[in-house]
Formats: structure tokens, sequence, C-alpha cells
């Protein structure tokens, strides 16, 4: 009778590699004392072998920590988006913790070693995503992790958690071209983020349909920070022909771009029709309040976390790939052209 051939261990990738042991087991563990080209050659053999350590059947309710992963913090659409975390792990009786990239899209190395050495009952990303090398990593050692508004297409094996960009982007535009618009602007998100790219997409979408014409010269990048809302407006409201509308791309970019229509002396929505995205709470106290795109961005924390304490605990998620609807919102800062 032939036998089953039995998967690695961590015995047997140590005397493969002529190394000991807890040498092996320090590195699956994400332990620092270990030499970098030691780490390199283990990795290679987890890989190599596939090995996977086995998660646990069913881990117990209140237990572990979920690590919430933000590329960059510091708004209230970063809030938004704890608020609903949390809500979803308290109910689960689980703790977050909040890591900062500092703008970077992808973790460091040494996050991924605090990451293993904790470890967390799994990860959240939010726009961000782990390299092919990470992600194995993650994987071999039994931490799952979840993808919020992803910066890319994620691998197929990885859940995510997002909103319809591209409708968002078509109905804040269609909402302005109804009204009158022709010469309207657009203040982009990042290029490198995919929701981004989806929101202009959507923007260039709507313009077709009515065949109307995009000016090159009136889509301008931005971050989704207030300080791109206010130095975009300031050039884009000081042109020959300044439009008479602006998709500002982001709630945050609404208020930089209300600033600068107010220094120059523009009044909304007289001489300016604005248009935000994400119908943050700030949106409607702003003076006037503010036309805007929703997004349910705790309503995309909520789901991703549930995913996730789905996945840790065993349990099949009833979905892994979640895109929400999108909501035009609209207000008082747009009206028909003068």
């Amino acid at each position: 009778m032939t036998g089953v051939r039995p998967g690695p261990t961590i015995a047997s990738i140590a005397t493969e590699l002529g190394l000991s042991v807890p040498t092996v087991s320090k590195v699956l563990n994400g332990r620092a004392d270990v030499a970098p080209a030691t780490r390199d050659r283990v990795e290679a053999a987890l890989e190599k072998h596939q090995y996977r350590r086995r998660r646990p059947a069913t881990a117990p309710a209140g237990t572990g920590l979920i690590d919430l992963v933000f590329h960059r913090l510091g708004s209230g659409w970063s809030m938004e988006i704890i608020r609903g975390v949390e809500t979803a792990a308290a109910e689960s009786r689980t703790s977050v913790i909040l890591s900062e990239l500092g703008g970077e899209h992808r973790p460091p190395a040494r996050w991924l070693d605090t990451t293993i050495a904790r470890p967390p009952l799994g990860v959240l990303l939010v726009a961000a995503n782990l390299s092919e090398a990470q992600h194995q990593q993650l994987d071999r050692r039994g931490i799952p992790y979840v993808v919020i508004d992803t910066d890319g297409e994620p691998p197929a094996d990885v859940a995510s958690v997002g909103s319809d960009n591209w409708n968002g982007g078509l109905q804040a535009t269609r909402h302005l071209l109804a009204l009158g618009h022709r010469r309207i602007a657009m203040i982009t998100g990042p290029w490198d983020m995919l929701c981004s790219r989806a929101r202009v997409d959507g923007f260039r979408s709507a313009h077709e349909e009515r065949g109307a014409t995009v000016d090159p010269a009136l889509v301008r990048e931005g971050n989704f920070y207030v300080e791109a809302g206010f130095d975009q407006g300031m050039e884009l409201l000081s042109l020959p022909d300044r439009p008479t509308a602006v998709f500002a791309g982001s709630d945050m970019q609404a208020l930089g771009l209300l600033r600068a229509a107010h220094q120059l002396g523009l009044r909304v929505p007289e001489d300016l029709s604005v248009v935000g995205y994400d119908d943050l709470p700030l949106a409607s106290w702003v003076g006037p309040p503010l036309t805007t795109v929703r997004q349910p961005l705790a309503e995309m924390g909520a789901a991703a976390t549930q995913i996730l304490i789905d996945t840790a605990r065993g349990r099949s998620p009833k979905v892994r790939r979640l895109n929400l609807a999108t909501e035009l919102v609209v207000r008082e800062s747009t009206a028909r052209p003068r």
C-alpha cells in the first residue's frame, strides 16, 4: 500500500538547510534576531515546499487583534472607516490596533516583521496592498488579510471591499452637465490609486454620453486632501477661461477649493458650482452645504471586518469581493451657470 507523503515540517526544512529548528521557528515567528541571508534562505525553502501553518479550526471569540493599516491617516475619511471597523470588531469582541504607512501603498519590511511576531487575528489594509512575497509570508503563517478601497486589483485569493467609484464619478458629472455646465474641471486623487482612476473614467463617460468635450487642462491631479484642493483650485480659478464647475474628487479637496474660491472673490454656487466626494459629516455643515457623492465608508469598514473575522475563525465568508453602491447627495453648492 502506498503511504501518503507527509507535508513539510519545521524540522524537515531545518534539516534540509543545515539549520536548527529554533532558527527556522524564529523566521516563521518574525523574530528580528536572524541574519538577513539566513532569513532569505528559510523564506525561499518555505515557499519551495509551500509550507502553510495550520489555522485553528475555530479561534475563540474575544481573542486576537485586528491590525487596521492605512496608507495615510488624518482625515474624516479615515475616521469613518475606523468607525465601521470598530463597530463590527466590538460585536465580535475583538480589539483593533492602528498602523499607518506614511502615504506609501506597500508596507515596509519592518511592518511585516512586527505583524508576524505579534501575530494578529488578521489584517485590514486600506488603500494599500501587499507585494506577492509579503502576501505569501502572511499566508504561510495563517494570517488572513482583506483590502479596503484597494489601490489596484488584488490577487484572486484576496478578499476586498470597495464602492462603485466609476458610478460616483458618473453621477457627479451628470448632475453638473444637467445643470447646464460645459466647462467642468476635476481635481482627481492620486493616479496610482484605482478609485481615483475609476472616478475620472466616470467623469469622462458622463461627458461622452452628452457629446461634451473634456478639456485636458481642467483635469488636475490631487491627493484627496485639503491642500491639494486649495492649490489646484487657485490655479483652475485663475485661468482666463476658468471653469464654471469643479468636481473636487473628495470632500476634503472640496473644502480647499471653497477656500480658494473665497480668496478669489467667487461665490458658490452663484459663480462656481462645487461637487465633493465621500459625504463626510462635515459636508452638510460647510457653507454652503456641499453637494457630494456618498461613499458608504463605515459600511465598507464593517463589511471588511466581518469577512476577515469569518476567515480567521474558519468560516467561509458569504462574499469575498464586495462593491457597495454610491449615491449623489444634492445640497446647495451647485446651481445653473450664470
